[in-house]
């Protein structure tokens, strides 16, 4: 038979694409979600974080776990209540699924579980940094951290564990790229603040394909940074968005502070960089990336 991937998550942006890959492989999917509302060919259970409730045959019929669920970061301007939902729709919704395997019967066999680069800090300049590099201070790297301390929690019940630290994912279904690419599109693109800030960055469906061979492979364990080999600076990148849809880049670089006076303390995560490696992918795994390159990547996204 066929093996049960149980998501969270799985009506967002990488949610989705991942079902159609795994769908594709061969895999069953399910979804944990706060409605009942119908996904052809997958399965729903419903759960409720905030109530502690879940529907038990959703750990029970599972072989693997994908977990993705998490208040979006950048979907809204950082009040005291939006962080604190960042914070606990990540530790509380994890922590939850920890005790549902702890109280039923299950036959899960992984938990891959996203986490995110700004574990290491939302502006680090241009250190490179790998999975072994020590946390941050800020907000992002405070929430990060939490977020894997939950995931240990799975862990700790002899449940073989993945941490997925992702970069930047581009796709055109959402997150950062569009909204880069349509200023582009009309010529008014421009860099941001200095623009040498590095973006590690990842096709999604390289993303995709990560979380299906850390499910499917045994040898996966622990922490691991899910970004493209090279990161690249935010002029580079968006000189390279204007490139592949023949643009000129005419403006001069957005400053600093216009960024900061659109969105706050959010500021960070445009105004901030990281220039993370995929050392353990590269060092310890088989992994092939499709789009290493990051003018392949746009021009399949792009075009």
């Amino acid at each position: 038979m066929a093996s049960t991937v149980l998501i969270t998550g799985g009506t967002g942006t990488i949610g989705r694409r991942l079902t159609q890959l795994l769908q594709q492989q061969g895999y069953q999917v399910a979804y944990l979600s706060r409605t009942n509302k119908p996904v052809p060919n997958v399965t729903i259970y419903q759960w409720d974080v905030q109530r502690g409730q879940i529907d038990p045959r959703a750990i029970q019929t599972a072989d693997h776990i994908i977990h993705l669920a998490g208040a979006g970061v950048a979907d809204e301007r950082w009040t005291d209540a939006r962080k604190n939902e960042i914070l606990t729709s990540r530790t509380q919704s994890t922590e939850l699924i920890a005790k549902a395997l702890s109280e039923n019967p299950n036959q899960v066999k992984s938990f891959v579980a996203s986490s995110a680069i700004g574990f290491y800090g939302g502006d680090t300049g241009d250190r490179p940094l790998n999975e072994t590099s020590p946390a941050g201070a800020d907000f992002l790297a405070q929430v990060t951290r939490a977020w894997e301390r939950a995931e240990d929690q799975v862990a700790a019940l002899g449940i073989r564990t993945v941490k997925l630290r992702t970069g930047v994912v581009l796709t055109m279904d959402g997150g950062a790229l569009p909204k880069l690419a349509q200023p582009i599109r009309l010529g008014a693109g421009a860099p941001i603040g200095s623009g040498q800030q590095y973006i590690s960055w990842i096709h999604i469906d390289d993303l995709c394909r990560l979380y299906i061979q850390a499910l499917a492979d045994e040898s996966w364990q622990g922490v691991y940074n899910a970004v493209a080999p090279t990161p690249v600076t935010n002029e580079t990148l968006t000189r390279a968005i204007a490139e592949v849809l023949k643009r000129p880049m005419l403006l001069p670089n957005i400053p600093n502070f216009v960024m900061k006076l659109m969105f706050g303390e959010m500021a960070i995560t445009v105004i901030g960089g990281n220039y993370v490696l995929n050392k353990r992918i590269a060092d310890e795994t088989n992994f092939r990336y499709q789009y290493a390159d990051l003018t392949n990547a746009l021009s399949d996204l792009l075009r």
